[in-house]
């Protein structure tokens, strides 16, 4: 019974009814914000409880010892109670936003809204679906026998970005947990995928463990995640193979596809606290939001700014707590909109946009910037006739076009990237990718940092800490190497560089144990090796990588000498931080001299806590901030934003404070 009011709700409203569903937030989580952080509390241990040991050795990797954050806690019970006695029928309860999903009649909302613990309401917004896909050629099972480790026909859209290069080393994805985001999904039906690991799977719209198609929906209503699911999971022999194939999965249908229909927001939050509490490493959503049922409000470009839409706060919050994110740019490069939707203006996630076979963008590829100015999308990948499974059938198969098809291949470089360093934390996992993608010498708002590349992924050096050490990381793929003879070349800024020999080297990777630095210290390194044919081969060949000692990122740069149009910003570091412990956080940046360095520190509510202006001097700076905001006290535990000006570009970082 209840299965079929719900049905005719949806039906009403795909028929253009008013809508009667809000989001209620509460002003707080019923009692002492410091009390109940307290790991004491029955709040925390509700919100620990919660989540899975697989969510919880990901925060600790990510987040230190302090895993459990104000927005985890949950929505309080007795406030929930309250509503249900006015007869309000909760649908979802989002503890990051602290807030309920609700049926509202209209004569109760000015009620609803005067409740002393309500602090606003606002209407959930339905979401107008586009299809992303387009030019679609369906194809039955393929047996011909292909020479490139049998791929079939997704051998091109897999070695644009040298995927099968990197499966032949034996890395393809396994301990991973990817969770999708999307329409259905058919995958027990279809060769391709039902052998893959699902270790989960939820419809967030009719609140049930079925993604396949049921007698709700409409005809084709899966066949879009299917496909998704296929280009990164999916494995048929001489067939198909996907881009991270021996990864586990995770997968949410969040939305209703039907003539007419629309999706709302809530569903997407729901799935990605679902996904987050379960462990998941990676996210990937084939999906992208902008405009709205009539007389629901679109959102404007303005508000592509990072921090207003549902989804977007959804995937910056699941950053924060250490997933990896990615989503399509979007598919408006030729309509009048023609930027990125949400969620793909977010500060952390990887947007994707798409190119054809021969990395060409694709005209309908959404582009960037932000309305504040950044770069998007982050990379691009192949998304014009990529091939994967088709819903509805066994063994048929369909070519498509749309970043829809372009993201679940980068989010599968990101599971091998992961998969071979499972040591890495998700704010390095993007700085991997970003730095080692075709453009990352100059970004811009067309195709982002450029192609995104598996085996340059793989091949960028990166670090792990452990027992007080910085260990550095590399591979090498080049069969022609001699392995003993690598060595690294390492320097402080403006000094000798000083040749050191690997410490460890298992599985064509190499471990070097850095000497010892203080923090911020500037770093420059690279490597060398010999070949077969002994020849001296420098990696990389006329540039040197950088670092900041204290910080896990590395950076490649073209040219150390300054220039006008060079300007550099680095990562917050230690990030997370811990005033009582750290006593500072540090930004460096590499100026001429003479430019304007501004940074405002923005609090989660938007208000800004703290102004640094400075003049900046030729060569690196260094900016530090203690924690204290301007009025003299000691900030809260929490996320703050770093917006900073230096001659006109704009860079913004997030910073997780910890008491």
């Amino acid at each position: 019974m209840i299965k079929n009011l719900f049905l005719c709700l949806i039906l009403l409203v795909s028929n253009g009814l008013s809508q009667e569903k809000y989001f209620i937030y509460f002003k707080d989580k019923g009692d002492d914000k410091n009390f109940i952080l307290s790991k004491s509390s029955a709040e925390y241990q509700l919100a620990l409880s919660s989540l899975t040991e697989k969510a919880i050795e990901r925060r600790k990797k990510n987040l230190g010892e302090e895993i459990i954050r104000y927005e985890d806690l949950p929505v309080n019970q007795n406030y929930i109670s309250e509503l249900e006695k006015l007869g309000i029928n909760v649908n979802r309860s989002l503890n990051w936003f602290n807030c309920v999903s609700a049926i509202v009649p209209s004569e109760k909302l000015q009620l609803i809204e005067s409740l002393p613990f309500v602090q606003s309401v606002e209407q959930v917004r339905k979401l107008i679906y586009k299809r992303e896909f387009e030019d679609q050629y369906a194809f039955r099972e393929n047996n011909q026998n292909y020479s490139m480790n049998d791929y079939g026909i997704s051998f091109t859209q897999l070695n644009l970005s040298d995927i099968p290069l990197v499966h032949s080393k034996g890395i393809d994805g396994r301990n991973v947990l990817i969770g999708l985001l999307d329409s259905g999904f058919d995958w027990q039906r279809h060769q391709s995928l039902n052998t893959r690991n699902i270790i989960a799977e939820y419809d967030f719209v009719f609140d049930d463990s079925i993604t396949a198609n049921q007698q709700q929906d409409v005809p084709g209503q899966d066949f879009h995640g299917t496909l998704v699911f296929s280009i990164i999971g999916g494995y048929k022999d001489s067939t198909l193979i996907g881009a991270a194939y021996n990864s586990s999965f995770l997968l949410a249908k969040t939305e209703y596809i039907g003539s007419e229909t629309h999706v709302e927001e809530d569903n997407y939050a729901a799935a990605l606290i679902w996904m987050e509490n379960l462990g998941v490493d990676i996210t990937s959503s084939s999906l992208g939001y902008s405009e709205f049922d009539t007389g629901e409000g679109s959102y404007t470009y303005q508000d592509m700014d990072g921090k207003t839409t549902i989804v977007t706060k959804a995937v910056e919050l699941a950053f924060e707590r250490g997933v990896i994110t990615f989503t399509s740019a979007g598919n408006e490069g030729s309509s009048k909109w023609k930027y990125i939707t949400a969620p793909a203006d977010g500060f952390n996630v990887i947007a994707v946009g798409s190119v054809d076979a021969q990395n060409q963008l694709a005209s309908f590829s959404s582009v960037g910037p932000t309305s504040d100015g950044r770069i998007k999308p982050e990379v691009v990948a192949m998304g014009v006739s990529v091939y994967g499974a088709l819903a509805g059938t066994t063994n048929e198969y369909r070519s498509a076009n749309g970043t829809s098809t372009s993201a679940p291949i980068a989010a599968g470089v990101g599971a091998l990237l992961l998969s071979k360093y499972p040591h890495l934390q998700n704010i390095q996992v993007r700085n991997i990718i970003l730095e080692s993608s075709s453009n990352s010498q100059s970004p811009n708002n067309q195709i982002g940092y450029g192609l995104i590349s598996a085996k340059n992924a793989l091949e960028f050096p990166n670090l792990r800490q452990l027992n007080g050490n910085f260990i550095l990381n590399k591979i090498f793929f080049d069969q022609n190497k001699i392995n003993s003879s690598v060595k690294l070349h390492l320097a402080e800024y403006g000094s000798s560089f000083i040749t050191y020999d690997f410490n460890t080297f298992k599985d064509d990777s190499y471990e070097f144990i850095l000497p010892s630095f203080s923090n911020g210290r500037r770093l420059e390194f690279y490597f060398t090796y010999q070949d077969s044919t002994d020849n001296t081969i420098r990696v990389p060949s006329n540039k040197n990588y950088q670092m900041i000692y204290g910080s896990l990122n590395i950076s490649l740069n073209l040219n150390p000498l300054l220039n006008n149009l060079d300007y550099t910003v680095s990562d917050i570091y230690p990030n997370p931080f811990l005033p009582l412990k750290h006593k500072v956080v540090r930004i460096n940046y590499r100026s001429s001299g003479n430019e304007l360095f501004s940074l405002s520190i923005i609090d989660a509510a938007g208000r800004s806590i703290k102004q640094i202006k400075q003049t900046s001097f030729p060569g690196e700076n260094i900016v530090e901030w203690n924690g204290y905001s301007d009025d003299g006290n000691i900030c809260a535990s929490g996320v703050y934003y770093f917006l900073i000006s230096l001659n006109g570009k704009e860079f913004g970082k997030k910073l997780i404070l910890l008491k």
